[in-house]
């Protein structure tokens, strides 16, 4: 298999050097993105989208042009809007041509997924999502769209694309890819075996996670806490695919399962004296601080320093450092636990871009990544906007999950509820307030992509974990605390490879 890939990988790069044509690049390009193979040419690929940038582009077609602002967008590169003036008239209120409305589905479609890497002060893709959403709704309904684009109308709908989980959307296009015309037969056998390849390569690493899991939680004892080995791994996963990527991978599937049994302790078992323990020991981070703690808290405590001390033996030496950082963001987490009551929703908004696990995975994330420069990583330690915005995303879904399945009692308050409480309102309203901050948090972490070009691997990593929230907190789910819900997906990355 991997013969016959390196094979069809020359055949590709032949492919994209050669084209000479721009909208045959971008189509090029676009597929090997959707098919998840991007990882095998990312080098080839930058190099292709500078050269589109620079060239004169002109198109009288909606879905090109669409497609050329969110290729050259998603990749840090800067356009205009404005490229869409062309395509609105109707007088004053600027509506779309009602030629294109009712019957460019594929336009339509290209224009709502790029229209969703707008930045701050961008009303007119903001009109635009609006408009394409409307339209693209009403021809789910009444028109009769071939079922492989009815199926990627839904998806967007339901998450756009520049915001979907790309393993999870690779799964789903590989099968629908035959069916789009002009589609290429290297590229499908190519996007078949690199899948199936990778596939092999994380059983093999969550075989290894789930016997490490089984000892570690069955040695604590703590069995109150959510047992998610599988969860874990697949959050993991989704952020680090790339089949190079497995020290990475894994060892921020770690990090997630001990963040895990540390969450649970704090938000749902341990008293307020015990939490003040356990944390005041996590902060000494020393063998001797376990005699702070209740007996039932001891082995998680020696083995939480046993597991970081074993990490850091397996990094290079110039990665000690990465590990370090990330011990000390698990200490912050642990304090920011301990801090959480009942505030106010401002004060409650400042705690929740704190007390998310997202900035430890941010910077644990960097652990094995040979790209990562001193510069990049310090992007990453110092809580940037970008990193608080995914923050409060993920914490705003998780806290909306939360309330449509009913708390737990003793649970601390949550962004929802103080809103609810500060502002006398309904949970719906509530919630739709919580929505509207969650997409202008994503309109700050969009802006990240053109603050610095160098940055972009790490800012790309960034927004691939805010979109693998979406797994586990999409349509007020939360699928890591309720895995049943995670079935499909589970099988789907793990247990069935793609049909040859």
């Amino acid at each position: 298999m991997r013969k016959r890939a390196d094979e069809l990988k020359e055949k590709v790069r032949t492919q994209l050097g050669t084209c000479e044509d721009i909208v045959g690049t971008m189509n090029l390009v676009d597929a090997i993105q959707h098919l998840g193979i991007e990882h095998l040419f990312k080098q080839e690929i930058d190099n292709t989208l500078r050269d589109i940038r620079t060239s004169e582009f002109t198109s009288s077609s909606l879905h090109e042009v669409a497609l050329w602002f969110r290729l050259l967008r998603e990749h840090g590169l800067w356009v205009s809007p404005d490229v869409f003036g062309k395509f609105k008239f109707d007088g004053d209120d600027a509506r779309l041509s009602s030629v294109i409305a009712d019957h460019d589905t594929r336009g339509l479609l290209s224009l709502y997924n790029a229209a969703h890497l707008l930045v701050h002060g961008e009303p007119e893709l903001e009109e635009a999502i609006s408009i394409a959403r409307h339209r693209l709704k009403s021809m789910t309904r009444d028109c009769d769209l071939n079922p492989v684009l009815a199926n990627q109308v839904n998806r967007a709908l339901n998450i756009a694309l520049p915001r979907t989980c790309k393993r999870l959307e690779t799964s789903l296009f590989i099968s629908e890819y035959e069916q789009e015309e002009g589609y290429s037969e290297i590229l499908l056998e190519l996007a078949k075996l690199d899948f199936n390849i990778v596939q092999n390569v994380h059983l093999m690493e969550l075989k290894s996670i789930s016997e490490w899991w089984r000892d570690l939680y069955t040695y604590v004892g703590l069995n109150y806490a959510r047992d998610r080995a599988v969860e874990g791994y697949l959050w993991s996963c989704l952020v680090f695919y790339e089949k190079d990527l497995s020290f990475t991978r894994t060892f921020v599937a770690k990090m997630i399962l001990l963040v895990t049994l540390m969450d649970d302790t704090f938000d749902s078992h341990a008293t307020i004296q015990e939490c003040r323990q356990l944390n005041s020991a996590i902060q000494r981070w020393d063998e001797s601080a376990v005699t702070l703690l209740p007996e039932y808290l001891k082995k998680f405590y020696r083995e939480l320093l046993r597991n970081f001390k074993v990490l850091q033996d397996q990094v290079t030496d110039n990665d000690k450092y990465r590990v370090t950082y990330t011990r000390k963001e698990f200490q912050k987490l642990s304090t920011y636990y301990l801090q959480e009551a009942e505030p106010s929703f401002g004060d409650q908004i400042t705690l929740t871009a704190m007390s998310s696990v997202i900035p430890l995975l941010c910077v644990s994330g960097t652990v094995g990544m040979g790209y990562v420069t001193m510069e990049t990583f310090e992007w990453v330690a110092s809580r940037t906007t970008a990193i608080v915005a995914s923050a409060k995303i993920g914490r705003f879904m998780n806290d909306i999950a939360a309330m449509k399945r009913g708390k737990n009692k003793g649970d601390v308050a949550s962004s929802v509820e103080c809103y609810m409480n500060e502002h006398k309102v309904t949970m719906e309203v509530a919630i739709d307030k919580i929505d509207s901050l969650v997409e202008d948090e994503w309109r700050t972490l969009n802006q990240a992509h053109f603050e610095d070009h160098k940055l972009f691997p790490v800012v790309e990593q960034v927004v691939n974990l805010t979109a693998s929230m979406a797994s586990f907190y999409d349509e007020r789910k939360d699928a890591y605390t309720f895995p049943t819900l995670l079935q499909d997906t589970i099988e789907s990355l793990f247990v069935n490879p793609v049909p040859k």
